[in-house]
C-alpha cells in the first residue's frame, strides 16, 4: 500500500534546545497531515561554526536530550522518524555525525554514522574540515520499514555512487540523504546528483536539507527533494523552512528496476593500468 512521506526543511542554529523545539513542531505538523515516514536534515540539532564550542556542546548519545525527545515524539505520533543527523560525542575526543531511525514505539531501529567526511575548500571562500571533529563511519546501513527496506546516508555521501549501489543491492528501495549542502555546491550539483542516485538504483530518494544563513556566515542551499525511482522530482521545498510531502508507492521501485535492470548487470573487470606514451 502507498504511504505518505515528508521531508522537513529547517535553518538550524547554534543551540540544541531551540533546534529540538523547531524540528519537533514541524514533525508534528507533518504527522498531522498523515505522514508516516518523516525525515529531518543533517545537523538537525546544531550548526555551530566554532569547533571548540561544538565539542563542548556535543553530548554522548546516552545523555543527548534530542535522542529522548525524538524517541518520545515518534512514540507520541506513531511515526517512523529519521533524524537526519546529530553530533554524538565519542571516547576518542571526536564525534559521530549520526543518523537515527526511530520506530513508532520510540525505540531506535537503526543508526548510521556518516562515512565520507566533507574536507573541502569551496570556491565561495568557505573551508570545511569535517574530519577534524568527526570520526568517519565504517558501516553501510539497510534496515526494514513496513513498506520495504531503507538505506541511510548523509550529505557528502551523495557524491559516492558506489555506496548507493551497495545499499540498493542489499535490498534498499528507499534512500535517505539528509543534508546541509552549501549554497555554492547545491546550485551546481544537488538536483542532478539526487536524481542520478534515484535513477541508478531505482530507489525513492528522500533528501531533507538545511536552508538559509547560519552562524559564521555559512549558507545552505535548501531545496529538500523527494525523487521517484525513474528520476522525477515529486516535491521541492525551495528556499524557505517548511515541509514537503509525497505519496510513496513501492511498486514504482519494482517497475523502474524491471524496465532498466542495471542492478543485475554488474561485471567484474580489471582496473585500468597506467598507459605509456607511444615509443616508450
Amino acid at each position: 500500500m502507498p504511504f505518505k512521506a515528508a521531508c522537513i526543511q529547517i535553518n538550524a542554529g547554534r543551540e540544541i534546545a531551540p533546534n529540538i523545539e523547531m524540528a519537533s513542531d514541524l514533525i508534528r505538523q507533518a504527522a498531522d497531515q498523515g505522514a508516516e515516514l518523516i525525515v529531518t536534515p543533517e545537523n538537525t540539532t546544531m550548526i555551530e561554526p566554532d569547533k571548540e564550542a561544538q565539542r563542548a556542546k556535543t553530548p554522548r548519545e546516552a545523555d543527548h536530550p534530542a535522542v529522548a525527545a525524538f524517541a518520545d515524539l515518534a512514540r507520541e505520533r506513531g511515526i517512523w522518524l529519521v533524524i537526519g543527523s546529530m553530533s554524538m560525542a565519542l571516547d576518542d575526543g571526536r564525534a559521530a555525525n549520526r543518523s537515527f531511525l526511530f520506530a513508532p514505539d520510540g525505540n531506535i531501529a537503526a543508526r548510521y554514522d556518516k562515512i565520507h567526511m566533507f574536507d573541502v575548500d569551496v570556491p565561495d571562500g568557505q573551508t570545511y574540515r569535517e574530519s577534524a571533529n568527526f570520526r568517519p563511519g565504517e558501516q553501510g546501513v539497510v534496515t526494514d520499514l513496513p513498506w520495504g527496506k531503507l538505506g541511510m546516508t548523509i550529505c557528502y555521501d551523495l557524491r559516492f555512487a558506489y555506496l548507493y549501489r551497495a545499499l540498493a543491492k542489499a535490498g534498499a528501495g528507499i534512500l535517505t540523504v539528509p543534508a546541509a549542502f552549501t549554497q555554492f555546491t547545491g546550485k551546481a550539483h544537488w538536483h542532478i546528483l539526487l536524481r542520478a542516485r534515484a535513477i541508478e538504483t531505482g530507489c525513492f530518494v528522500l533528501a531533507p536539507a538545511q536552508t538559509g544563513e547560519h552562524a559564521g556566515g555559512r549558507h545552505t542551499y535548501g531545496h529538500s527533494l523527494i525523487v521517484a525511482p525513474w528520476g522525477e522530482i515529486l516535491a521541492d521545498a525551495g528556499e524557505a523552512p517548511g515541509i514537503i510531502y509525497a505519496d510513496i508507492d513501492m511498486q514504482r521501485v519494482r517497475d523502474a528496476r524491471r524496465m532498466i535492470p542495471a542492478l543485475e548487470h554488474d561485471r567484474t573487470f580489471k582496473l585500468p593500468e597506467e598507459t605509456r606514451a607511444a615509443g616508450e
